[in-house]
């Protein structure tokens, strides 16, 4: 995110143009609907306390201060040292990958399983970031209390350590942990009914959060993740490009200026900012966007509805924002928790333990 966050951006220059028709036509076929058209960052310090959304009713073992009662209490600040040394848009990437991973078999860390087969090497994860930074988590943790941790408490840490800074420390929620990783990963898995892509419609947006026990609420406060990171232009160019006209639904001098930044549908080498009036910050300027129509993606356009503006509203320049998305966050890293007899605890992050 970071789509929620771009769900569809490409990874490399070459596979962006070459695959941009085939990909489209492949999520047409599943029934989607047509288009309508750095530098390192501090803490400084840890915050004192965090805010402890409450859980669901089945919190699938999951527990906040697990690892305190499993022999590595200081596994969050490992993973909050790893993170410091991120630059924005890494920590940009890190929320993005939590998505990724928990919409796909869940909150399992298989987004990090290498292989030419598997979800890491799906289209929609081509240009996922921050990998290495759950590696060296990673690697610091196995020093320090080897084969305790699990690669996906990794990431939802991290997710939430890189939503405290770019939030300007408005973000603070606890994560309950305890997960274990998967050992299933298959690239074809990010296409279809998982990862909403970026021309979708809310009828669309509104089933597959749903599939995951997710809400329209959630859906629309997990959206504001859009408030930070960037683009490549493909992801966006059925909306400004090539028609001269930008879509109703946005913004024409914004439309204007990307046409002029995106000079050609499939030009994967320019990036621009999602939010382009707070560019450096998640915060809830996401939704102002929304209502005025300065938001990239049909998916974000679409949130301007009846049937969600009531709340794009209500979070619209409010701090509310921040505490509703940090327990959406949680509610999200709950999606398909493995048990220790579906899952285990990787020694490295990107490959499954020998037997």
């Amino acid at each position: 995110m970071a789509k929620l966050v771009v769900l569809a951006v490409l990874a490399s220059l070459i596979s962006t143009v070459s695959c941009q028709s085939w990909t489209w036509s492949i999520y047409k076929s599943w029934g989607y609907p047509s288009p309508t058209w750095g530098t390192p960052w501090t803490y400084n310090s840890a915050p004192t306390t965090w805010t402890t959304p409450p859980p669901p009713p089945s919190s699938n073992g999951l527990k906040v201060g697990y690892y305190a009662d499993h022999n590595c209490s200081n596994a969050e600040n490992i993973v909050r040292a790893a993170v410091e040394k991120a630059s924005a848009g890494i920590l940009a990437g890190l929320i993005r990958l939590a998505f990724h991973d928990c919409f796909v078999r869940g909150c399992d860390a298989s987004v990090l399983l290498e292989g030419s087969d598997m979800e890491k090497q799906g289209f929609p994860n081509l240009s996922l970031r921050g990998f290495d930074i759950i590696d060296a988590a990673k690697d610091a943790l196995e020093k320090e209390c080897p084969g305790v941790v699990s690669c996906a408490d990794i990431v939802s840490f991290a997710a939430r350590d890189a939503s405290y800074i770019l939030s300007y420390k408005k973000i603070n929620y606890t994560v309950p942990a305890g997960r274990f990783d998967g050992k299933v990963s298959f690239a074809n898995e990010t296409l279809g009914q998982n990862l909403p892509p970026p021309f979708a419609d809310l009828a669309t947006l509104k089933r597959m959060f749903a599939d995951k026990g997710l809400d329209p609420t959630d859906m629309v406060v997990l959206s504001g993740a859009h408030s930070i990171g960037i683009s490549h232009c493909p992801s966006f160019s059925d909306r400004v490009n090539p028609p001269a006209s930008p879509s109703p639904s946005m913004d024409s001098n914004l439309a204007k200026k990307l046409n002029q930044t995106c000079d050609t549908p499939n030009n994967a080498t320019t990036t621009v900012p999602q939010d382009s009036v707070t560019p450096d910050a998640l915060d809830s300027q996401y939704y102002k966007n929304v209502m005025s129509g300065k938001v990239l993606f049909t998916s974000d356009a679409a949130q301007n509805s009846s049937e969600t503006l009531e709340l794009v509203k209500k979070y619209a320049g409010s701090d509310d924002w921040n505490t509703a998305f940090g327990a959406a966050m949680v509610k999200m890293g709950y999606i398909g928790v493995k048990s220790s007899k579906e899952g285990e605890i990787r020694k490295k992050c990107g490959v499954i333990n020998k037997s």
